[in-house]
């Protein structure tokens, strides 16, 4: 099992180096060279942030709970009055972008990406626009020394707006966040909000305690991730015992275990916050034993 992990958070419309300029993507319908596809400067996406984003993960050509990210693309749009109407060639599309990119044989990630449209720069919702619609495939190998060993991550005040249920492309916070951590060679930030965990800067947070999985329970300020939602599920299957109740920088300190989730980071062990190492040092029984649940569903 070769699984791959997605640490990059895509701006809205910046190339992206790893990429060719080769590359086929969607763009507003027509499947196209990277190199021709042309966005006007008056995009709400680009003026004003106004859109949504999914990744979803394609292990050797076969996705990972696609349809669970569809639903949550569709509950981010309805968030923001954004009116999408071709849900249903979402599927294919990712498809075509796979196979167009030689990247059925791969585990890649499909980014979609849709903004509410061109119009003149106004600060409420218009009601006249066709949203805009950008999709592409990229290879996403696993980082699987971090897999293995776990990584350190930096805590930091969270300082991202107070919807973040909503997988907006308005991703500045989190790139500083995110950006510090990799500037102090930490693998991610863990964000702190009022005194209690929120989640990572894109990933969700849990913990172990005496053999009991610890999160934090949905709510506006965190994503209601993917990931969290198979680690849920699995944990109820096999008996795992959960508590979701918020949970502070002291007792995150005092944890047993610790690992981030999600779409690109899978199921990462975390092994240090700050200075402080958690447990032992090294990546605990219950996070391999979940690690290990989450790649049998992905296969």
């Amino acid at each position: 099992m070769n699984p791959f992990s997605f640490c990059v958070l895509y701006s809205t419309f910046g190339k992206i180096k790893q990429k060719s300029m080769n590359q086929i993507v969607f763009l507003n319908g027509a499947f196209i060279s990277e190199s021709e596809a042309c966005l006007s400067p008056n995009d709400r996406g680009f003026i004003f942030a106004d859109g949504v984003y999914e990744v979803t993960k394609f292990y050797n050509g076969k996705p990972f709970r696609f349809n669970d990210h569809l639903q949550r693309l569709k509950r981010s749009l309805n968030e923001l009055s954004i009116e999408f109407n071709t849900f249903d060639q979402l599927e294919e599309i990712s498809f075509q972008l796979l196979q167009q990119n030689n990247l059925m044989n791969e585990h890649a990630g499909i980014y979609w990406q849709i903004t509410r449209g061109v119009h003149q720069r106004v600060h409420h919702f218009p009601k006249d626009t066709e949203p805009t619609f950008y999709a592409f495939a990229s290879p996403l190998p696993s980082d699987t020394e971090k897999l293995q060993k776990g990584i350190k991550v930096l805590l930091q005040e969270d300082i991202r707006w107070l919807r973040c249920d909503i997988k907006s492309v308005s991703l500045l916070p989190n790139t500083m966040l995110y950006n510090n951590a990799v500037n102090s060679g930490a693998g991610e930030s863990i964000l702190l909000r009022d005194g209690y965990i929120t989640e990572a800067t894109h990933s969700s947070v849990f913990a172990v305690k005496n053999g009991t999985l610890v999160t934090r329970p949905l709510s506006n300020l965190i994503l209601p991730g993917i990931t969290r939602k198979v680690v849920l599920e699995q944990c109820a299957v096999h008996q795992i015992p959960v508590q979701e109740h918020l949970f502070t920088e002291t007792d995150l300190l005092e944890m047993n275990e610790l690992f981030i989730c999600g779409t690109g980071s899978e199921i990462t062990p975390v092994v240090q916050v700050n200075d402080t190492l958690i447990g032992n040092g090294l990546p605990g029984p219950l996070t391999k034993i979940i690690q290990q649940l989450f790649f049998e569903q992905v296969t």
